[in-house]
């Protein structure tokens, strides 16, 4: 494994564990900042090497160029990651989606995501009946 890529791995991993600490200082931040710095500098090497010969393009690793601004903005994650609210996406959007006919859809995928919650109040304020 060449140099350069188990540097652009090491830079990755430490900017994943600085943004899952429950506080962050300046000290951490600049320390995000520059194994930032270090993996995109780093990352041609999966080009270079033909591990990835299109180069790397993931919606998940492009975010991460806004973390440290976001931090500054709204305080530490706490460990919290996409995945959450990519599931919660996943319920919202995804599956009213694939229910619409895909024309005019938003209004169809709103009675969607509308009738659980009306079904599910409407057992509550009915069960006693």
């Amino acid at each position: 494994v060449p140099d350069k890529m188990v540097q652009a791995i090491s830079a990755f991993l430490d900017f994943c564990y600085l943004a899952c600490q429950s506080s962050l200082d300046e000290g951490d931040l600049v320390a995000m900042e520059n194994a930032l710095n270090c993996w995109e500098e780093k990352r041609t090497i999966f080009v270079e090497t033909g591990v990835h010969p299109n180069g790397i393009s993931i919606p998940h690793l492009h975010s991460l160029k806004y973390y440290i601004s976001c931090i500054q903005d709204f305080g530490a994650p706490n460990g919290l990651c996409s995945s959450i609210t990519e599931s919660k996406h996943i319920h919202a959007v995804k599956r009213p989606w694939q229910h619409s006919n895909h024309h005019e859809a938003l209004g169809q995928m709103l009675l969607t995501n509308q009738r659980p919650h009306k079904l599910a109040h409407f057992q509550a304020t009915h069960a006693g009946m």
